[in-house]
């Protein structure tokens, strides 16, 4: 298994994307929602697996540009995880980020020990989810 990892979406198609992302999600997104949201991030790290072309890991950052970041989304296949991607992909793009005073994400309590060691600090926050609109097609 030999993977590639890029900061950039070239030649990237929704035929390149997994269909194996959002595992577990009630309400996923379409594959060219998902390609939209990663057109629209302010920055996006991508892991392809070289054998198949397929992208098989990413990370997405928003920001302003000026002071802060929020990195919604890390997910890796299945398949594939348990094999450092995710590491790496964090690793990239907070070098990416770290030029900004704040860089922040939310996360459920057991992936917490995983952004710890990637050098993050727990914090608390709030939120809100509407899961009827999970799957992103409401502002098409």
């Amino acid at each position: 298994m030999r993977i590639s990892y890029r900061s950039n979406l070239d030649g990237i198609g929704v035929e390149q994307l997994s269909e194996h992302f959002f595992d577990g999600w009630p309400n996923p997104p379409s594959q060219a929602t998902f390609l939209r949201l990663l057109e629209q991030s302010y920055a996006a790290e991508l892991a392809v697996d070289d054998e198949t072309g397929k992208v098989i890991g990413f990370i997405q950052a928003i920001s302003d540009g000026v002071l802060s970041a929020y990195i919604p989304l890390l997910e890796v296949v299945p398949e594939f995880q348990g094999k450092g991607i995710g590491t790496t992909l964090t690793e990239r793009m907070l070098k990416r980020l770290q030029g900004l005073y704040m860089i922040d994400l939310l996360c459920d309590t057991e992936t917490q020990p995983f952004y710890e060691k990637q050098g993050m600090r727990r914090a608390s926050g709030m939120m809100v989810r509407h899961y009827s609109n999970q799957n992103g097609t409401t502002y098409l």
